[in-house]
């Protein structure tokens, strides 16, 4: 299992690096985003650690790039920065990310939330269509089309929609949409839920209404 980890501080990176060795997984390190990108031509890793901040990219830069390319786009990423601010978790997660760390953490936790990330992908594995209507999301391929047009959708709105139609036909609470889409030490509010269902709903168009508003609860898709 080969992790890459992208962090310019020379202690960070060689804490997470022994960490990660001892918990018995490949790693390889960059300082900066450049050999970083050069290295995922070589080979493709199963999970990386990106820091915010770094020398020649920051973390998102480089993050927006990794999801860009398809041999990398499926990859996870834990995102680490010294900022804790909900804001810049939002943006991180939004932009990609699968889980979001903050500076000072503790090896155990950190450990805990790679081996989390690696179980939740692992069980993801698996590729396959599901339709709605005149929603078509095909998970092989990473496209979702609304009436046979292709819908241009962020990181986020996609795991949103895709967690949606697995579940179609159940009323699902906020709580629950985020702990399944943003994960389980999202610190933000309910109403990021309800900004991404706007905007999912409206890049759907007319299928938009698939996408039901449970009162008092949260939402379904489909009856």
């Amino acid at each position: 299992m080969l992790i890459y980890i992208v962090e310019d501080d020379t202690d960070i990176r060689e804490l997470e690096t022994y960490a990660l060795k001892n918990s018995g997984y490949e790693v390889q390190s960059f300082a900066e985003g450049k050999s970083f990108f050069e290295a995922c031509q070589v080979q493709v890793p199963q999970l990386v650690i990106l820091d915010v901040m770094l020398p020649d990219f920051d973390g998102l830069s480089v993050l927006e790039q990794f999801r860009k390319e398809a041999a990398t786009k499926s990859v996870p990423v834990i995102m680490v920065t010294a900022k804790g601010s909900e804001m810049d978790k939002v943006k991180g997660l939004d932009m990609g990310a699968d889980d979001y760390i903050t500076k000072p953490f503790s090896v155990l936790e950190l450990i805990s939330r790679v081996r989390a990330i690696l179980r939740r992908c692992t069980y993801s594995e698996k590729q396959e269509i599901i339709t709605l209507g005149g929603i078509v999301f095909d998970d092989s391929k990473h496209i979702v089309t609304s009436d046979g047009e292709e819908c241009i959708l962020t990181y986020k709105e996609y795991e949103l929609l895709k967690f949606l139609l697995k579940n179609k036909g159940m009323a699902l609470t906020r709580d629950n949409i985020i702990l399944n889409v943003w994960g389980y030490d999202f610190e933000g509010e309910s109403r990021t839920v309800d900004m991404h269902i706007t905007t999912l709903r409206q890049k759907l168009g007319n299928c938009g209404n698939l996408i039901k508003t449970v009162r008092n609860v949260g939402y379904k898709a489909g009856e």
